[in-house]
C-alpha cells in the first residue's frame, strides 16, 4: 500500500497535464497566425493604390487671336463634345505680336471614359513610344500630335489642320482630399505618384514602349 500511495504522488494529475496541452496548443496557433515581420506587404493587391487618369487636357496654341483661334476652338469642339474655354496671354511680347490678356489659345478638359477615349487615339497616332522627358516628376505626362485629323477627325477645308497638345494628370483613390474646397488634406508622402509609377503605369495599361530622353 505504501508503494501504491509513493507511485500515485509521483505521477501528474491528468486535470493538470491536460490544461498545460491546451494552453501550448493555444500559444502555436497565435504564433502561426502573426505574420512574419520579415515579409514585407504586398501593396499592388490594395484598390487604393491603383492608379488611374484624373483628367485630360487638351491645348491649341494659336499665337494669336481672331479667326484662326476660333477655328481651332471648332476643332477641341468636334473632337470632345464641349464648349471649350479661350485662355489669354500673361505679358505683351513684341517679338511675336503678343499681347497681354489677348486671348492666343484654347483648351479643353475631359474625365471619365471619354477621357480614355481620347487619350488612346493620341496615342495610336504616336504609336504607344513616348520618351522619359514626357513624365513629370509628379506622376503626369504630355506629349503632342501635329495634325488633328490622325485622331479619326475628318478634314474641313474651312477649318484647315492643327496641332494639338495633351496633357495627362494622373492619380490614386483619395487623392481628392488635396483639392477638395472644405478641410482641405495632404496627400501623404507614401502614396504620392512617382515618375517610375505612371512610366510602369503607361507600359502595362498600353503596352507603351518609353524612349531614353533626348539630354
Amino acid at each position: 500500500q505504501d508503494k501504491k500511495k509513493m507511485a500515485q504522488a509521483k505521477k501528474p494529475s491528468q486535470k493538470g497535464s491536460t490544461v498545460k496541452m491546451v494552453v501550448q496548443d493555444k500559444k502555436k496557433m497565435a504564433q502561426a497566425k502573426k505574420p512574419s515581420k520579415k515579409e514585407p506587404k504586398d501593396k499592388s493587391k490594395n484598390i487604393m493604390r491603383d492608379v488611374r487618369i484624373r483628367k485630360l487636357c487638351l491645348n491649341i496654341c494659336v499665337g494669336e487671336s481672331g479667326d484662326r483661334l476660333t477655328r481651332a476652338a471648332k476643332v477641341l469642339e468636334q473632337l470632345t463634345g464641349q464648349q471649350p474655354v479661350f485662355s489669354k496671354a500673361r505679358y505683351t511680347v513684341r517679338s511675336f505680336g503678343i499681347r497681354r490678356n489677348e486671348k492666343i489659345a484654347v483648351h479643353c478638359t475631359v474625365r471619365g471614359a471619354k477621357a480614355e477615349e481620347i487619350l488612346e487615339r493620341g496615342l495610336k497616332v504616336r504609336e504607344y513610344e513616348l520618351r522619359k522627358d514626357n513624365f513629370s516628376d509628379t506622376g503626369n505626362f504630355g506629349f503632342g500630335i501635329q495634325e488633328h485629323i490622325d485622331l479619326g477627325i475628318k478634314y474641313d477645308p474651312s477649318i484647315g489642320i492643327y496641332g494639338l497638345d495633351f496633357y495627362v494628370v494622373l492619380g490614386r483613390p483619395g487623392f481628392n482630399v488635396a483639392h477638395r474646397r472644405r478641410k482641405t488634406g495632404v496627400v501623404g508622402f507614401q502614396h504620392r505618384l512617382t515618375k517610375e509609377d505612371a512610366m510602369k503605369w503607361f507600359q502595362q495599361k498600353y503596352d507603351g514602349i518609353i524612349l531614353p530622353g533626348k539630354k
